[in-house]
């Protein structure tokens, strides 16, 4: 049975999470702070931890330092969607983020993929956003039975959307996430024109909604 530590402080939240992980098949030790996490870290070891990244007591990273070295896979929970602290994240060796408030299956989806993902398997995942299903283990878009055609870079900006789906996207947080094959940045009127591409690819099945001024969300 794959162990998982949460770290988190709201009460409604943890016993949610708890209820969701152990339905699944997951043994979960909850703590509601950093003191309480760092000893039951050196009391047992864990496959997982999904981490609230602010706890009473301290920064939620204070708990990932310890886990640097213990082999354990770590998906950060943040109400902010900081871009510097996601950066700091992955750089610490954090395996996903999730920003709440969010969907429960979306959350338990990462949690299987990350476990998967942690033993060196290949997860095979199908994301779904509008009518588009998008087969990440072939790399290949569907709408319905059809196979739609994409080229590398709308592929991972379609992948950006169906991870994030409802959620409003900067220009400057998608920009950042897609670089070309050859590891040059994006520019951000190529973006705009790729957007476009997707959309007449696409069609009605998935809604690609534009907020001025900000940004994109997709459902």
């Amino acid at each position: 049975m794959e162990q998982i530590l949460l770290v988190e402080d709201d009460i409604m939240i943890a016993s949610g999470l708890i209820y969701a992980l152990e339905n699944e098949g997951y043994a979960v030790t909850h703590c509601k702070d950093i003191h309480s996490a760092h000893l039951t870290i050196q009391a047992k070891s864990f496959n997982l931890e999904i981490l609230d990244m602010q706890l009473p007591d301290g920064n939620g990273f204070d708990v990932s330092q310890k886990l640097k070295n213990m082999n354990t896979a770590i998906i950060f929970l943040t109400i902010v969607d900081d871009e510097n602290k996601i950066v700091k994240a992955f750089e610490d060796g954090a395996a996903d983020y999730i920003v709440k408030p969010f969907r429960l299956r979306e959350l338990l989806a990462r949690v299987k993929r990350t476990l998967i993902v942690s033993k060196g398997g290949k997860c095979s995942e199908i994301l779904s956003i509008g009518s588009v299903k998008v087969d990440t283990n072939a790399g290949k878009v569907y709408i319905g039975t059809e196979s739609v055609e994409l080229t590398a870079l709308e592929y991972r900006l379609l992948l950006i959307f169906a991870s994030n789906k409802s959620q409003l996207l900067t220009r400057t947080q998608i920009l950042e996430s897609i670089w070309d094959e050859s590891g040059n940045f994006v520019e951000d009127n190529t973006l705009t024109v790729y957007i476009k591409r997707l959309r007449q690819k696409l069609g009605d099945a998935i809604k690609i909604e534009t907020v001025r001024g900000m940004g994109y969300r997709a459902d």
